[in-house]
């Protein structure tokens, strides 16, 4: 069944051309959807911080989403300059074009979820400012990108 989970089934979309569809094909489940999260609000970069993430994800799902958001041009991956045993993720161009989506996702959540965990000055600010919230994430994520891949 995960092999079966591991390719993007665009092709049914394809065929429909619904955009929302399509979208569910490469996102549509919640390992993908917190992996871009930690790489746009926890800073995480390697294969080791995904794994700590509080929500305890599998090696082997982890793995897959990875080389599945890497082959729908999301995320790229380049050996540490560091540690060259160590693999870098960050999120492409395409990815980046995900912060919107993510924002409304924390802030649906953050409404209907009385346990959220949500800073609530940034609920607010997302509330009052989503234009400029946007725009400060994506300056901090691109700050991180080697000057190569920008």
């Amino acid at each position: 069944m995960l092999k079966a989970m591991s390719k993007p089934s665009s092709k049914k979309c394809r065929h429909t051309g619904c955009p929302i569809a399509f979208t569910l094909d490469v996102l549509g489940d919640r390992w993908t959807l917190l992996i871009i999260r930690d790489l746009i609000f926890m800073g995480k970069r390697y294969y080791g911080e995904f794994l700590e993430s509080g929500e305890g994800i599998a090696t082997n799902v982890l793995a897959d989403r990875l080389s599945r958001l890497e082959s729908e041009g999301i995320v790229s991956k380049r050996v540490d300059p560091k540690d060259q045993k160590k693999y870098l993720y960050q999120l492409t161009d395409k990815g980046e074009d995900l912060l919107p989506v993510v924002l409304e996702l924390i802030l649906w959540g953050a409404t209907y979820d009385p346990k959220t965990a949500a800073p609530k000055a940034f609920i607010d600010r997302l509330k009052s400012d989503r234009a400029a919230v946007i725009k400060e994430t994506l300056a901090q994520l691109r700050a991180k990108k080697p000057k190569e891949s920008k």
